[in-house]
């Protein structure tokens, strides 16, 4: 392990177990000596730590939380963050929002102290250039990275004890709107404009139109797909595995999943199965749980109350085994689908992840594990302590959201979310089951209706930034524009606030609830 002490524009110091002389490291410009030491010495862990936070640096934890090799950690104490509030308005990823009490999936990286496998580093280094500016060059790696399988968190444990408040100054719109279009697509820096001029009375032209002059940053990941995913961390002890089915009216369809689970080369042990039927009196037709032999326990409930969440709730209170897995009841996968989930835990050690879902109509592109911005609870693999204390919102039930939030309520518990596309799960989308009925939603008789569906402003409300949120709200003016605009642009603006109004009050009173 390799420590770099900085004064933010200098090395002050590099330190290392080994008896090495790096004096001549000293006073260079941080990013450069990060990128020299990642070239001589590619098996360490290069470290890096303001040199007011060296009392506090938790020296003896960094080598444990290198599980594996493409990782990528900092922490920044500070309440404020490098790019300010003002990157909501271009980010629409639970990535912005860090909870700064657990480990956090994010790009957003800081000088303040972090960490880094040389190797990893130095896969990248034909993309990365040696800036003046610490923050920025970590911003823009693991922006860059992160999408192709390098693990970037906010990690609290690089820090021990209290440390006082270091002011972090926030940096400026002209390097905002550089960022944006060096990482984002350029429409995206005349949204920011558009926000800010909208929302904050602010005129930023001049930091729009430098920004124009900037390259869109690339990346290649072949050099950082080379190197193995092969985690010491111990994630699989018993390898039990129990399987949870929601169902509705979809008989044929759930028992070739029970046929695809009872093939299965690595057998789960129970199968929970929560049959929903509203009509009353009605009685379960899954005849076959009873009339068959099946190789595992079946956990089966029925239930006249119809609803997604609530049949998911009832299920994680008979999950018994060491892993979950989330599905669907029209599914088709491999044979080989648990066995391959337990050497992803092993590989990946990590607690949660999704494997690739796709319709008949799509093909996967095969890709390295990598963070998931969403969370599917119909192809989801979760180790069963993670789901302690958890439930899905019951605020969602019959509109779009549930999933993402339980999503959400993982990573507030410091567990993050991988998307794994080597294994994969077809997704019939069959038709519903004859004895559905439409919900009645309580707003569907107000006059204006709201836009968006109120359980996706819920889901906003408790997890979007403000400025996220405003940003959304521009985003969805503009996709929804149409031909009455150009008729009457007031009248359509009215209309659309109306509307979005009318959302905001049902998703509150959702929240309430």
């Amino acid at each position: 392990m390799i420590i770099i002490y900085h004064n933010q524009s200098k090395v002050t110091n590099v330190v290392s177990a080994e008896a090495i002389d790096f004096s001549t490291f000293k006073n260079r410009n941080v990013v450069a000596v990060l990128l020299d030491l990642a070239d001589k010495f590619e098996d360490e862990l290069l470290v890096w730590c303001h040199q007011r936070l060296a009392d506090n640096l938790n020296v003896n934890s960094i080598e444990n939380l290198f599980h594996h090799k493409k990782l990528l950690f900092s922490f920044n104490p500070s309440s404020s963050d490098y790019f300010g509030r003002e990157l909501g308005y271009i980010e629409d990823s639970p990535f912005i929002k860090i909870n700064k009490e657990v480990r956090y999936a994010t790009w957003q990286m800081s000088s303040q102290v972090g960490a880094i496998h040389a190797s990893a580093l130095k896969a990248c280094q034909p993309y990365l250039k040696p800036e003046n500016d610490l923050d920025y060059f970590l911003h823009s790696l693991a922006k860059r990275a992160i999408v192709h399988g390098l693990l970037c968190y906010s990690e609290p444990k690089l820090l021990r004890g209290k440390t006082a408040e270091m002011p972090l100054k926030t940096t400026s719109l002209y390097t905002l709107f550089k960022f944006t279009k060096q990482h984002y697509r350029t429409r995206w820096i005349f949204l920011l404009f558009f926000n800010l001029v909208l929302f904050e009375k602010r005129f930023p032209l001049l930091p729009l139109l430098f920004s124009l002059f900037y390259k869109k940053r690339t990346f290649n990941p072949i050099r950082l797909n080379q190197i193995p995913l092969n985690s010491t961390k111990t994630t699989v002890e018993k390898g039990t595995i129990d399987v949870l089915i929601p169902t509705i009216g979809r008989k044929q369809y759930l028992l070739d999943v029970l046929k695809n689970l009872a093939a299965q080369t690595h057998l789960p042990t129970n199968v929970v199965i929560i049959e929903q039927n509203p009509i009353a009196d009605s009685v379960s037709e899954l005849d076959f749980i009873q009339n068959t032999a099946w190789p595992f326990t079946i956990k089966h409930r029925f239930t006249h109350q119809a609803g997604a969440c609530n049949a998911r709730n009832m299920g994680l209170e008979l999950i018994t085994s060491e892993f979950c897995f989330m599905a669907d009841d029209d599914i088709v996968f491999g044979n080989d689908l648990l066995e391959k989930a337990l050497d992803t835990f092993r590989s990946t050690g990590n607690e949660v992840f999704l494997v690739a879902c796709h319709l008949k109509t799509q093909t996967i592109e095969r890709q390295a594990p990598k963070q998931f911005t969403v969370f599917g609870a119909g192809h989801a693999f979760v180790k069963s302590t993670c789901l302690q204390g958890l439930r899905f919102n019951m605020g969602y039930e019959f509109g779009f959201g549930e999933d993402n939030d339980f999503g959400m309520q993982l990573r507030q518990k410091g567990f993050d979310i991988l998307y794994i596309s080597s294994s994969n799960i077809l997704h019939l989308k069959a038709p519903m089951g004859g004895f559905r009925t439409k919900p009645i939603l309580r707003w569907q008789h107000e006059v204006i209706q709201p836009k968006p569906s109120p359980t996706v402003m819920l889901f906003r409300l408790l997890y979007d930034t403000p400025e996220q949120l405003r940003s959304y709200k521009t985003t969805i003016f503009f996709k929804n524009l149409n031909k009455s605009f150009l008729k009457n642009p007031l009248g359509y603006i009215k209309l659309f606030k109306k509307k979005w109004n009318t959302s905001v009050f049902w998703a509150i009173t959702l929240k309430h609830e």
